[in-house]
């Protein structure tokens, strides 16, 4: 019988109970960590978000903050003036850099969305052996996910960027106040355009590596032959696949709440001890006089690009049973549909030792050659 969303809940604890806690292995957690920060699995349970920013605790005095205000925009638009060129030169280079990271980040998304696959079926992490077993599926899953990101893309811009531009070409945005009601109603109507394309990309996302992955794992697919045969499969069970996606969003609710405590309190006490060096390594910087060149600002880039991927590993360190949860739930609960999956999931017993055949004891050997009697006529 196949499981319901509730009912599949149970398998997938224990699951992940038995494969990160019955032992417990240092190694397996920290291959895991890498593996669900690469898959992006952590954001399947609310991931644990650190602050983007700290506010000064000290309140100002009214209108006494003023002048110095002014003194440091000043100040600021001086320094853009004298270091335009190398401004533009960082900040182009740091655009080129976003995207190349970005599709590198999808390649290896891809790549290990299928080594947590083969971690969770066979409880192990084995992250070099399973590498190199799905690279023609994970090369598939990669090309997809970046046209259905540049589509998206399209998307968002068509939909809301195209009523913008009409009401820019309408001259609505010139005197709103003889406007306000178309737009107001066109805010609205982009709100919600906005809303349902990223339920629509969410829900696309969810299928396609809850769902259309083991199918290409199992069966060596593509993924268009996998999205078919998740859409047969949610065509004869609407509900229980709308049930699996309610439950999921109940527990990645709760675990993003449970988590982001824990990861709330582990950025509170490592980000206080890195806001004192850094207060202290500018302190000592403006005392021996370093200034703002091109060295100076590589390193701050180097220095804080290796504390925050340091920061984001400790925090997918944390966030391991969740990473090994989820996808352990959407196994069980498809397992239950898809008898392939289920036979790499429960594997039979290995069979016995062959009992040893039972030792024959050696044939009597035949008694000694005796020689012939002498002839009885004495011949």
């Amino acid at each position: 019988m196949p499981l319901s969303a509730t009912e599949a809940v149970s398998p997938a604890i224990e699951h992940a109970k038995k494969q990160l806690f019955q032992p417990f292995r240092f190694g397996q957690w920290a291959r895991l960590a890498v593996v669900g920060f690469l898959t992006g699995e952590l954001s399947s349970g609310g991931s644990c978000n650190a602050p983007s920013s700290f506010r000064n605790s000290r309140q100002g005095g009214g209108s006494g903050n003023v002048p110095n205000i002014e003194a440091a925009l000043h100040k600021l638009a001086a320094f853009w003036h004298a270091h335009a060129a190398l401004i533009a030169g960082v900040i182009t280079a740091a655009i080129v850099l976003l995207f190349l990271f970005g599709i590198l980040f999808a390649y290896l998304n891809s790549r290990m969305r299928f080594v947590l696959f083969d971690s969770i079926i066979t409880k192990q992490c084995r992250m070099g052996e399973y590498w190199s077993r799905r690279g023609e599926v994970a090369w598939r899953f990669f090309i997809w996910q970046l046209l259905f990101g540049l589509c998206s893309l399209m998307a968002s811009v068509i939909l809301i960027g195209l009523p913008v531009f009409i009401a820019w070409a309408a001259g609505w945005f010139r005197k709103p106040s003889d406007h306000l009601l178309p737009l107001v109603l066109g805010g609205i109507f982009v709100f919600f355009v906005f809303v349902a394309l990223a339920i629509f990309t969410s829900l696309v996302r969810v299928f396609a590596k809850d769902f259309v992955v083991p199918y290409m794992a199992v069966e060596g697919l593509t993924v268009m032959q996998g999205w078919e045969r998740v859409w047969a499969a949610v065509k004869a069970e609407k509900g229980g696949y709308a049930g699996y996606i309610g439950m999921k969003i109940v527990l990645a609710i709760a675990a993003g709440i449970i988590f982001g405590i824990i990861g709330l309190i582990v950025t509170l006490i490592i980000a206080i001890p890195l806001v004192i060096v850094g207060v202290l390594v500018g302190v000592i910087a403006a005392g021996a006089g370093l200034t703002w060149n091109a060295y100076t600002i590589t390193l701050i880039v180097v220095v804080s690009s290796i504390v925050f991927f340091v920061f984001m590993y400790l925090i997918a360190f944390i966030g391991v049973p969740v990473a090994v949860f989820f996808p352990a739930y959407s196994i069980h609960f498809l397992a239950s549909r898809y008898p392939k999956l289920d036979a790499l999931l429960h594997p039979p017993p290995p069979a016995p030792p062959a009992s040893p055949a039972p030792e024959v004891a050696p044939a009597p050997m035949p008694p000694p050659f005796l020689p012939s009697e002498p002839n009885a006529l004495g011949s």
